[in-house]
């Protein structure tokens, strides 16, 4: 509690309070825009934090991560697009309630489950994490590359595609990660010669090709879309009536547990968790057949797993230092830009960013309430805007961002390359998010594999030595084994019973 009152008084200054409501704003309005996304807006704006300190440009950050798990939901439910992945969902139904004339009170129950289960997640989180990073003092490097590795894996079974895709996009990021001098010998790898190489590849021009430039390609190739009806809304319509609140709480208050604890899985947990909440509130509810047609559940429920599951992933990088998800990995970079090493010792090093990051977000949470509902006129109006002349600004941003990051020339070729490589990957139904959390991973892995080998002089039953990494391991094998046996069982399973009928 005292750290936490220690947070506040960080967060409560005018700067912070500044930077907490710029980045929940730019996080809603994110959200609300199509395509675009968390991890594009937080690429183009690391160049935009140089000048701030280390607290206030992270406290920002965070704002626009959690606040565009807000925004989605008012898109999803007035126009029936998701502004962000994490709110596929809401379309199913909330868009269904809008058009029966109660867009209103989904409005409304998307913005309170948001804000309800963002601050029970992070209620868990101002006890879990700094308990999670005094164990993480225990670990050593065979421990961090058991738990890189586990990351690595379990993030290429939940990304959305096959294994084999998603393990040649962390393949990729791997590769892309060894580029530069050797820590140990100092000698150039894979540069071909290329003096500016000898760095390496930053992360920040590479995302920002990825996500920016790949989205204005692929923007640029469609057709400019159909303007759809916005469904208009008035303040006094928003409060739902006594049955749809009713029907809200249970589902509110599970997907708050859920999406936290979904959050601490490598992956896209923010997108699980939503699909996890709408199927458990689907199985468990009275009001089944509502379901698809405008059930409130199916609103408040999803709403409420995405923000807690954008909560919880904070927990892995606090703590120990590993992003989970992209957008956490841009928070990582962020950090290292500003000089701080995010991991166990973050709570003693730097308790002012810990602690003024986790008391931020209880206060950009109740800011995002009382953005997201007077203004929503004011956010779908956004949409209004000209693909052409929104897809120039980002484009400009994306070169200005690239160069801003080392004032090279070389960064902004390299941010072009990925975008190219970006478009082509989307074509080919890659998802590129393993190939960034790869990345960023990827030295920590090498190092933690080379410092490992040279404690033990070369053996590797350091990795098995410690119960940690041997049960990491253990689970890692298990996340690639299980999934084929259990075709395999269903298989067998399935011709026994045709079998036996034909019989």
């Amino acid at each position: 509690m005292e750290g936490l009152l220690h947070g506040f008084a960080v967060a409560l200054t005018p700067t912070n309070l500044l930077f907490a409501l710029i980045g929940a704003f730019l996080g809603t309005l994110v959200g609300v825009l199509p395509g675009i996304g968390p991890i594009g807006s937080m690429a183009l704006l690391l160049g935009v934090t140089y000048g701030l300190p280390p607290a206030t440009a992270l406290i920002m950050f965070a704002g626009i991560y959690y606040g565009s798990m807000y925004g989605g939901s008012t898109t999803s439910i007035l126009v029936n697009i998701p502004g962000e992945a994490s709110s596929v969902v809401t379309c199913i139904d909330g868009y269904k309630m809008a058009r029966k004339g109660r867009a209103g009170a989904a409005l409304f129950l998307a913005a309170v489950g948001s804000f309800v289960a963002g601050t029970i997640a992070l209620v868990i989180l101002t006890f879990l994490a700094p308990k999670l990073a005094e164990v993480a003092l225990k670990f050593g490097p065979p421990e961090y590359f058991a738990i890189a590795v586990f990351g690595l894996l379990v993030l290429s079974q939940l990304s959305g595609q096959g294994l084999l895709k998603s393990l040649i996009m962390v393949g990729a990021g791997l590769l892309l990660g060894t580029i530069g001098l050797d820590i140990i010998t100092g000698q150039p790898r894979l540069t071909f010669g290329f003096v500016e190489l000898q760095k390496g590849i930053d992360f920040v021009p590479i995302a920002m090709g990825l996500f920016g430039i790949a989205e204005v390609l692929q923007v640029a190739e469609e057709k400019l879309a159909e303007k759809k009806d916005i469904i208009k809304v008035k303040l006094r319509e928003l409060l739902p009536n006594r049955m749809e609140f009713r029907r809200s709480v249970g589902p509110i208050i599970r997907a708050s547990f859920l999406g936290f604890f979904t959050g601490l899985i490598p992956g896209p947990a923010a997108v699980i968790s939503t699909f996890l909440s709408y199927t458990l509130e689907r199985k468990i509810s009275k009001y089944q057949k509502e379901f698809g047609h405008g059930a409130p559940e199916g609103v408040a429920g999803p709403e409420a797993a995405n923000n807690a599951a954008a909560v919880g992933a904070f927990v892995p990088l606090l703590s120990l230092g590993i992003p989970f998800a992209p957008p956490t990995a841009l928070l990582l970079s962020a950090m290292m830009i500003h000089g701080v090493t995010p991991g166990p010792l973050l709570v003693k090093e730097h308790p002012e960013i810990f602690w003024g990051v986790i008391a931020s977000m209880y206060i950009g949470n109740l800011m995002l309430l009382v953005l997201n509902l007077p203004l929503v006129g004011l956010f779908v109006n956004v949409l209004r805007i000209p693909k052409n002349l929104l897809m120039s600004i980002i484009l400009l941003l994306c070169v200005v961002g690239a160069f801003a990051v080392n004032n090279s020339v070389t960064d902004i070729w390299i941010m072009f390359i990925a975008g190219i490589a970006g478009y082509i990957l989307r074509k080919w139904r890659f998802s590129v998010a393993p190939l960034v959390l790869a990345l960023v991973i990827g030295p920590m892995l090498e190092d933690s594999l080379r410092q490992s080998l040279m404690l033990s002089g070369g053996k590797f039953g350091i990795f098995l030595a410690s119960s940690i990494s041997r049960s990491l391991f253990i689970l890692a094998g298990a996340i690639v084994v299980m999934p084929p046996v259990v075709r395999w069982f269903k298989k067998r399973l399935k011709g026994a019973t045709s079998t036996s009928l034909s019989k």
